[in-house]
């Protein structure tokens, strides 16, 4: 056992998880860059857009607003410092759920881990942990976080870091890209999934719960999978 490992056990009620296993084998799906944009290749040699790609272009003002008030120096070393903690933290969450040994990471991610940890010992029943999904219905693909019962109630679950607190309105794809991942896993699998759970966990010490229905966001999805397209073809 190593010593993060002894440092959380000693610290923390370290929680085993059950998994459930799939009735089919996950699709292995790969990626493939097409114009600069990410696409993945179902098995079936389909090249469906990254559910990502297609909703990058909804409300980019925002995004170029702050690039402008902060620089794109600033903007680039804050983005690179997000990605580095969250794939620090991404991989501390899926040890956890995979009932494996935490893996040695920075002061920060596993003080971070340390704020979640209460909001995963919520999730139970694990389907899928960091796995790919695709729709012939939608032509998207993706790899999604989690796919597990969140309270006793089977969700798509995503797992995000932030500096700061988030208002739900700044975060509205997250809920539509959760519900293009219920689509997907019940396409796949024959299993509905209702609900779309965002847990984010910031450095100023808060864990913010979201959790909406899918339904809520099927609109907004076939909206920006159509202006996706239609933005392609031009």
């Amino acid at each position: 056992m190593n010593q993060l490992n002894a440092f959380m056990k000693q610290k923390f009620d370290m929680k085993t998880f059950d998994h459930v296993k799939l009735n089919k084998t996950l699709p292995e799906i790969h990626t493939e860059t097409i114009k600069g944009k990410r696409y993945y290749v179902t098995p079936e040699g389909n090249k469906y857009p990254s559910i990502t790609t297609v909703l990058s272009g909804r409300n980019k003002e925002g995004l170029v607003k702050w690039r402008q008030n902060v620089g794109n120096d600033v903007a680039n070393q804050i983005m690179r410092e997000a990605a580095k903690r969250g794939t620090a933290v991404h991989t501390l969450v899926e040890n956890y759920l995979n009932n494996e040994e935490l893996s040695k990471q920075d002061v920060l991610p596993v003080a971070l881990f340390g704020i979640l940890k209460p909001e995963l010992d919520n999730i139970n029943n694990i389907r899928i942990q960091e796995g790919g999904l695709y729709s012939d219905f939608y032509g998207v693909a993706g790899r999604v976080d989690c796919v597990a019962e969140y309270k006793g109630v089977l969700s798509v679950i995503d797992f995000k870091t932030s500096r700061q607190e988030k208002k739900e309105e700044w975060i509205e794809n997250y809920f539509i890209q959760g519900a293009a991942y219920c689509e997907m896993y019940e396409e796949q699998f024959g299993v509905p999934v209702e609900r779309v759970v965002i847990l984010i966990v910031t450095e100023d010490g808060a864990v913010q719960t979201f959790s909406k229905y899918k339904d809520d966001y099927l609109p907004l999805l076939k909206t920006a999978i159509e202006e996706f397209k239609t933005n392609e073809q031009n």
